[in-house]
């Protein structure tokens, strides 16, 4: 099996120059980076906020890494400690050397960063893949996160034409003059290409080859195994799933579950509406 990684040296020095460049314009405060060894590789995460605490780790969606959190850390960081990753296999400062074939060798990978930065309790908050990837970890290595929140995560709904036709609107808006990005941002329903910079780090990743396994949906025999409290954050319009469909699955199938829909918010939901989910995660962290 393949492994996710740059075409060429140059190809991933010209994106690890513009990574840097991106986290020193972007990154609020104080960080640590710290690279974490796995058997998949070594994991980049940066920390912020105070040493103890209950600790809040951010998983990002598909083809981003720790920055996509940079409007969320300082809010966060006020009263927790903050761990957002750069996951094994997505374009960022880790490094894949062993392939991660589905759920299971995502999870093993996620408990092995856990168990390496020796987090337990620890809230994760993942987005889209992200999410994906946490509830993976909670079939597969249930008791080491205390409590979930899942923002418009995958793993409900197969990947069809509605998604793609919204990635590569996306990405062509992305690349439109800038002046033309807020009017396009709203007629393809995807407000995280107003973020300049993070745009022009994805551009920089063009050179960058992501061999991850697509989610599978999950089944109701899975769902129904979810202990842990978990919040899930649903984008009304989300292009990736039915949202009501998914929200009813969910009540019907996780009783330790909460959903919230919530209205004028898509699959971009951080980017969509950042106050509000800034504002669920924190409730979830002191409630859970």
């Amino acid at each position: 099996m393949r492994i996710s990684e740059f075409k060429s040296a140059h190809a991933r020095d010209r994106y690890l120059a513009a990574y840097d460049r991106t986290v020193a314009e972007l990154w609020p405060g104080e960080r640590r980076a710290l690279d974490v060894p796995t058997s998949f590789g070594s994991t980049r995460v940066h920390r912020a906020g105070p040493p103890t605490g209950r600790p809040v780790v951010l998983l990002p969606g598909s083809g981003g890494n720790a920055l996509m959190w940079h409007r969320y850390v300082a809010g966060l960081a006020e009263r927790h400690p903050v761990i957002a990753v750069d996951t094994v296999g997505e374009p960022g400062a880790s490094t894949q050397t062993a392939p991660i074939a589905d759920g299971r060798d995502g999870a093993a990978w996620l408990e092995e960063l856990l168990a390496g930065l020796e987090l337990t309790g620890a809230h994760l908050v993942g987005c889209s893949y992200g999410g994906w990837l946490a509830l993976c970890h909670q079939l597969h290595h249930p008791g080491r996160a205390a409590s979930l929140t899942l923002v418009d995560p995958a793993g409900f709904a197969a990947f069809g034409p509605r998604f793609y036709a919204w990635l590569v609107a996306g990405g062509l808006a992305a690349v439109a003059p800038r002046a033309l990005r807020p009017r396009l941002s709203r007629l393809v329903g995807n407000s995280a290409i107003l973020e300049t910079e993070l745009m022009a780090l994805m551009r920089a990743g063009l050179g960058f080859r992501r061999a991850l396994p697509v989610p599978p949906v999950f089944t109701d025999e899975e769902l129904t195994r979810l202990q842990a409290p978990a919040l899930f954050l649903l984008g009304a319009r989300s292009a990736l799933h039915d949202s009501r469909a998914v929200a009813d699955r969910i009540d019907r199938l996780v009783p330790a579950a909460r959903v919230e829909v919530v209205p004028d918010a898509g699959h971009a939901l951080p980017t969509d509406r950042p106050d509000l989910v800034l504002d669920r995660i924190l409730r979830q962290v002191v409630t859970a």
